[in-house]
């Protein structure tokens, strides 16, 4: 393909922005996004503003190049035919399915795509695909709604389920609900129409009730999920516990028991026992982890293993927190910011595909070990404007249709110019040495130039009496 004299300068400066302008217009193109809203929206309609305009407005407040609603609207003020006003309307208005279908659309388009490049990570269980969920609340906004004004608690606007496939890193569904106080245990319901069979459901003890691990065996399904403490077990009884064994954070062993409800008994699996190394942030020293799978499939340090790698949903929240905004704090409307907190983990899967080109090229070691996403997301961030000024839309459309096969090789071509020095993670701070000792001071305030001064001064004397003794 040919591309142009200015196309080729961004390519030579910062591949990593060509790349995800690429993979934008290949998993988001406006017409698919339009088409989705049509095809998804039960109340909402178009008039004048498409549901694919309003996707970019908030792309540019949840990847960092504009702080809010109104500054990415006054960017592209001369290209939105309605006033700030009624794009505030549409937002408030945008039902939580068509923001659940979003993510699901575009996790199926870039999943072709890492496919297609080679660059997942090694299987957390080789012949499973592995699907982690767990939920997170909405950060509180900004009290601008006049039901929030005077209350002294902060405002939740919602909570999200998301479901996360471990080997391309990528966020697959999306369960939203507006109900900010709702638990978890509460949206199992929804999440079970999305198991399907020879999937391994992993999570955290929230989901760990009779009823959902009953369904998740009734669909031909896997779980490995932590015990609650309210769950009532009854151990087989052949049921002692094996020998222990030996893993990174413990040591573990398992027996054969009964899942019961009022006494009955429901569902025969493993328990896993793990008495940790190192307590948990509750202060827990021992968990136990319930599964189906077979021993011959996955011995206990195995099952272990694959709850621990729960915590890859963690980072992948902590990452739509750090390099993303997901969370929008002058969006008080539930609609609003959980459209918001979609378009966030569309902007972490595009990411995604890029680290997995990175990963495709340069080694998964490497990139795991190196590569910052908030680095990555700093340079699509800062050069991304400049870019669309030089290379305008007209100019991607190509990507948008081009087989995700080719678009593939084209992004292992430019990955492989990546400097990934630009993009190296920062190495850890070392733990401080000595606790400083606390210094009750007279004034609020001290002045940082004379500590400076006076600690000078306080090594020049220490040095003049090791000479003079």
């Amino acid at each position: 393909m040919i591309l142009g004299a200015v196309f080729e300068r961004f390519l030579a400066q910062s591949p990593l922005t060509v790349m995800a302008r690429a993979t934008i217009e290949h998993a988001l193109s406006a017409s698919a996004l339009d088409a989705l809203f049509e095809a998804t929206a039960e109340h909402g309609y178009t008039r004048t503003l498409l549901f694919s305009t309003v996707v970019d407005l908030m792309s540019r407040v949840v990847s960092g190049k504009a702080q809010t609603v109104q500054s990415a609207y006054q960017q592209q003020e001369d290209q939105i035919p309605v006033t700030l006003k009624s794009v505030y309307e549409k937002l408030q208005n945008i039902e939580t399915e068509v923001s659940a279908e979003l993510v699901r659309h575009v996790g199926g388009r870039c999943h072709a795509l890492i496919t297609q490049l080679g660059g997942g990570r090694p299987p957390v269980l080789p012949g499973r695909r592995v699907r982690i969920v767990d939920g997170n609340h909405l950060a509180a906004t900004q009290k601008r709604l006049a039901v929030t004004r005077g209350h002294t608690a902060g405002p939740r606007p919602g909570q999200t389920l998301a479901i996360l496939d471990p080997d391309p890193m990528l966020v697959t569904d999306l369960i939203p609900c507006e109900d900010g106080h709702t638990q978890e245990r509460a949206l199992i319901d929804a999440v079970v129409p999305k198991v399907h069979e020879g999937q391994v459901w992993v999570a955290d003890r929230n989901f760990c009730t009779v009823e959902f691990l009953s369904r998740i065996d009734q669909r031909e399904a896997f779980f490995v999920i932590r015990r609650h403490g309210n769950m009532t077990v009854e151990p087989d009884r052949s049921g002692e516990w094996t020998p222990d064994g030996e893993t990174e954070t413990g040591r573990v062993s398992e027996r054969p028991v009964w899942l019961c409800v009022g006494g009955e008994r429901v569902l025969l699996v493993r328990c896993v026992r793990v008495r940790l190394n190192q307590p948990t942030e509750d202060g827990d020293s021992e968990i136990e982890i319930l599964t189906n799978l077979s021993v011959d499939e996955a011995d206990a340090v195995k099952v272990a293993d694959v709850y621990r790698g729960r915590w890859a949903i963690e980072g992948a929240f902590h990452e739509l927190t750090v390099a993303l905004r997901c969370e929008v704090r002058t969006l008080g409307y539930p609609k609003a910011a959980l459209f918001g907190f979609a378009v966030a983990v569309l902007a972490y899967n595009v990411l995604a595909v890029l680290k997995a080109a990175l990963r495709a090229v340069h080694g998964v070691d490497k990139v795991q070990n190196e590569v910052s996403g908030y680095y990555v997301a700093l340079e699509w961030a800062t050069v991304y404007s400049g870019m669309m000024i030089a290379v305008p839309d007209p100019e991607w459309v190509v990507f948008g249709t081009m087989p995700a096969e080719q678009l593939a090789q084209l992004l292992r071509t430019w990955a492989a110019r990546i400097n990934v020095k630009k993009i190296k993670k920062s190495p850890p701070r070392p733990p401080t040495k000595k606790k400083a000792e606390r210094i009750n001071d007279s004034s609020p305030h001290v002045s940082t130039a004379r500590l400076l001064d006076d600690a000078k001064k306080n090594r020049q004397a220490q040095n003049r009496q090791r000479k003079q003794g």
